[in-house]
């Protein structure tokens, strides 16, 4: 408006245009400058209160935290004090507990004092007495001398014998007591190292059996095939015998045909060829077809047959003893064990029971069990082949083995378990005991009534044959021998002499399976009668 005003009163005065207009510009600009100049000033008015209310909310935030913190701090404090309190409570607890110790010590290492102490004067004490007793000993050793010096005097004046003489009958004294007691010591010691020894190896033997057992079969050594009926037996002769001898020279078995109803006997040496020919036979007679040809098809099917069968025998044996490493040809013969007996035991199986005794035997002796198990599976593997090759089965086994490049430990324990060498390890002892546990059991073997009656005898002669036995009985099967001997021609020292010799005459004269105790009894009866 004032803009509006001013030119118009400029006009009227008469000024030119562009004057009145450039000063209108001047005014416009100097009342925008007033304008612009409070309004600035209302701006910095609202700028300032802004700042001072913020100022006065910070004031008022910064003294809220300081009282927080001032809070917190104190509430820590608090916490750091409990737990000061705390930790000194412990620490006092732990040195009144070490206070406490110490002090137990401190009467302990006092107590220990005053017993050392004690025992110092006591030895003191002892010292006295010991060199007290010792002149008292010395005294009395100069009397004694004194003492022993006149009856030696004495003695010679009484018997008239000189000083050699009297010591000659003296030295002959002692040396008889030195004797006898040296007897009677002798025999303490063996007994009791025999009762250490017996302890001992029982321990181990009774763990072996304990942890193992086995089956047993006996087997005869010929072989029985049943026939329908007598007819069959025209059949398998054949026209003027040629269907026996046929199946004789392809099974190398001799077969034998009587007049014993219903059955024929096939018999043989080799174990393997006898089981070929009883097969062979049965499937003859069940097919019916009965001529040369005819027989060598079967005989050879059935060799195939029975050679399968004999090595997963073997390899099933070496599979139940965790037998590695072995050439199909050294399972092939521990397969065909299982065709084989000794004294009616299967071979087989006893091998496995013999690998299994000396492995357990073995690990009570701190020893390799594994080893001792490959050595007693393979420690009859002779027999399968001691009917083709010359030697005994233990020789004729070790050398076997030696072409499969078996460890010499192995080739000693089977060349050795029946001592036919000397044996350079402790594998074999344990084969060969472990060999004679199997043999021994009761049932595992059999033997005929003439043998056993004759080792019966022969034991009984062999106890009779010492002098001062008046009586010997063979008991238990001949696993044990008793003998009564004279009271009056046989002390208790000569005893135990005679019944050592008695073991030691069975050892070197009989062959037995396991051990055979002698019991050796002596007697005094004394009888009198009141009349």
């Amino acid at each position: 408006m004032c803009k509006l005003l001013i030119p118009l009163s400029l006009m009227q005065i008469g000024l030119p245009t562009v004057i009145v207009t450039i000063i209108s510009f001047l005014l416009g600009i100097a009342l925008t400058a007033m304008i612009y100049q409070r309004a600035s000033r209302a701006r910095a008015k609202t700028f300032k209160q802004d700042i001072q209310r913020q100022l006065d909310g910070a004031t008022k935030e910064a003294e809220n935290i300081i009282k927080s913190a001032q809070i917190d701090a104190a509430t820590e404090a608090i916490k750091k004090r409990e737990e000061f309190a705390a930790e000194a409570n412990q620490l006092r607890a732990e040195f009144r507990e070490t206070e406490t110790r110490l002090s137990k010590r401190e009467d302990a290492l006092d107590h220990q004092a005053e017993l050392a102490e004690q025992r110092a004067a006591t030895l003191k004490q002892t010292e006295e007495e010991l060199r007290k007793r010792q002149k008292n000993i010395n005294l009395k050793e100069k009397q004694l001398t004194s003492v022993l010096t006149q009856q030696k005097n004495q003695l010679l004046k009484m018997t008239a014998m000189s000083v050699e003489q009297a010591k000659d009958l003296l030295l002959k004294r002692l040396e008889d007591e030195c004797e006898h007691e040296m007897s009677a010591l002798i025999q303490r010691k063996v007994e009791e190292a025999n009762e250490i020894a017996a302890d001992k190896s029982r321990e181990v033997i009774s763990a072996a059996i304990q942890r193992y057992a086995a089956e047993h079969t006996c087997e005869a050594t010929v072989s029985i095939v049943e026939i329908p009926n007598d007819d069959m037996k025209g059949r398998i002769i054949g026209r003027e015998g040629r269907n026996i001898r046929a199946f004789e020279k392809a099974t190398g078995i001799n077969v034998i045909v009587d007049d014993t109803p219903g059955m024929i006997v096939v018999s043989g040496f080799s174990p393997v060829r006898r089981e070929v020919a009883r097969l062979s036979m049965e499937r003859l007679i069940q097919d019916g077809r009965i001529h040369p040809s005819r027989i060598e098809e079967v005989v050879a099917q059935t060799k195939k047959e029975v050679n399968h069968k004999v090595l997963q025998l073997g390899k099933n044996a070496a599979v139940e003893t965790n037998v590695r490493g072995l050439s199909n040809k050294v399972l092939s013969l521990i397969g065909a064990l299982n065709f084989r007996t000794s004294f009616g035991q299967n071979v087989l199986r006893h091998s496995i029971e013999v690998a299994f005794l000396s492995q357990v035997m073995a690990d009570e002796l701190g020893l390799d069990g594994s080893l001792a198990k490959r050595a007693g599976l393979l420690h009859d593997i002779g027999k399968a082949i001691d009917h083709e090759t010359e030697g005994s089965h233990p020789e004729i086994g070790a050398n076997y083995l030696r072409r499969f490049n078996e460890s010499p430990t192995v080739l000693n324990a089977v060349a050795g378990h029946h001592g036919d060498i000397p044996a350079d390890n402790p594998y074999t002892p344990l084969v060969a005991a472990a060999d004679a546990i199997s043999a021994s059991r009761p049932g595992a073997r059999r033997e005929t009534l003439e043998r056993y009656i004759k080792r019966l005898e022969k034991l009984e002669d062999i106890a009779a044959s010492f002098e001062g036995v008046e009586n010997a009985y063979a008991i238990q099967a001949g696993r044990e021998i008793r003998v009564i001997v004279d009271a009056e021609k046989v002390d208790d020292e000569v005893a135990m002499k005679v019944a050592r010799d008695i073991a030691q005459k069975v050892e070197d004269e009989m062959t037995y399976p396991g051990e055979i105790q002698v019991t050796l009894l002596r007697e005094v009866r004394c009888i009198e009668y009141a009349k």
